[in-house]
Parts: structure tokens; sequence; C-alpha cells
């Protein structure tokens, strides 16, 4: 079973820290382009949050997967709706990605509160 939606926040809030106290100007500039990418523009933050749950799933990145999947729950998305961006996801990336759409789904309960 994958760590806790909270349990996940604040282990990437605790390695984060540490990156930003050790990080050169070039890690510390791509992690602020990194945040303004996802910023409200023509397209909504909230639009970016599923592009990047998509993306992250084709590149079978868990840790990517976990972060959007809490962001787009946080952004007001359904289950539904995220079950149908991962199975853009799955077109897209093909059979290697149903490990992580299994663990997408697991951590989908953990967010909704129905894992065991």
């Amino acid at each position: 079973m994958s760590p806790s939606p909270e349990q996940f926040r604040r282990e990437r809030e605790r390695l984060n820290e540490r990156v930003y106290a050790t990080g050169t100007q070039v890690t510390k500039r791509f992690f602020n382009l990194d945040g303004a990418a996802f910023r409200d523009g023509k397209l909504s933050r909230k639009t970016k949050e599923l592009l990047g749950l998509t993306a992250s799933a084709v590149l079978r990145c868990d840790d990517c997967i976990t972060y959007h999947l809490i962001r787009c729950a946080e952004e007001g998305y359904s289950r539904q709706e995220l079950v149908e961006a991962l199975d853009v996801a799955l077109i897209v990336g093909g059979s290697i990605t149903i490990p992580h759409l299994r663990r997408a789904h697991d951590t989908m309960d953990q967010i909704e509160g129905l894992a065991d």
C-alpha cells in the first residue's frame, strides 16, 4: 500500500526543504519554473493539474502521480474525471502504465477515505 496522502505530502515537503537548502541557482530556477507552469493562464490551474496527472502516468512517475492526484482532488475533480484522464494515459502510455494505474487507484481510495 502506498503512503497516505498526508504522509506523502509531509515527506515531499521535508525533502524539498533539503533540496532548497543545498540546491544551486539552476535547481532553484527549475523549481520556480515548475511552479510558474501550473499557475492560471489561458489554461486554468485546475486543467493544468489534470494534464500533469496524465503526463505523470505516461512517464510512470508514482511520486508525480500521487502529487497530481492530491492536487486534482484539491481542485475539485471527481473520481470519474480522474479515471477518464488515467484512461487517456493508458492509451498513450500502453500496458506498461497499468501498475501505476493500480497504485493511482489505491491513492484515490486513500484520498477519498476508502482505504482499508
